[in-house]
């Protein structure tokens, strides 16, 4: 009885995995989303990669138990990213304690920062649609020229 129980469990959160985030698993990770911003605008965070850095938060996923948040974030500008990432995994414990005090959860969620990829994919994405042969088939077809065998 005890393995099927297990099994129902492993069949379910495989589902919650597939159907993507839940509206409450959004709701608190936006809410995570403020809150480590304005904690690291506020400049509370002593490490020395963290000093003068302007860091954007841009996306937090939360697990769905809630209890483990992925905060995704980019310095401006790009520069000493991987640095940055490192001092805010360095400073991680103490980013949860003051995340704890301002946002209302039961528990607070352990953060793992990781650098945000979707700029690097938005430039490839463009710089794909820049090219010559790419520009070419999305430009609009002449009035005169043959679309196919409309007949």
């Amino acid at each position: 009885m005890g393995r099927r129980r297990d099994y129902r469990r492993q069949l379910s959160s495989l589902a919650a995995a597939e159907r993507g985030s839940s509206q409450r698993q959004l709701r608190v990770g936006e809410e995570l989303r403020h809150a480590v911003s304005n904690i690291l605008h506020q400049g509370t965070c002593r490490d020395p990669a963290l000093k003068n850095a302007s860091i954007a938060v841009t996306e937090v996923k939360l697990s769905a138990d809630l209890r483990n948040a992925t905060v995704f974030v980019m310095p401006l500008g790009g520069a000493n990213a991987k640095e940055v990432v490192t001092g805010l995994q360095h400073s991680a414990a103490f980013l949860r304690r003051l995340v704890a005090h301002s946002v209302t959860l039961r528990y607070a969620p352990n953060l793992v920062f990781a650098l945000d990829g979707s700029f690097e994919q938005a430039e490839s994405i463009t710089a794909l649609l820049a090219r010559p042969d790419v520009a070419r088939d999305l430009r609009p077809a002449s009035a005169g020229g043959k679309q196919g065998d409309d007949g």
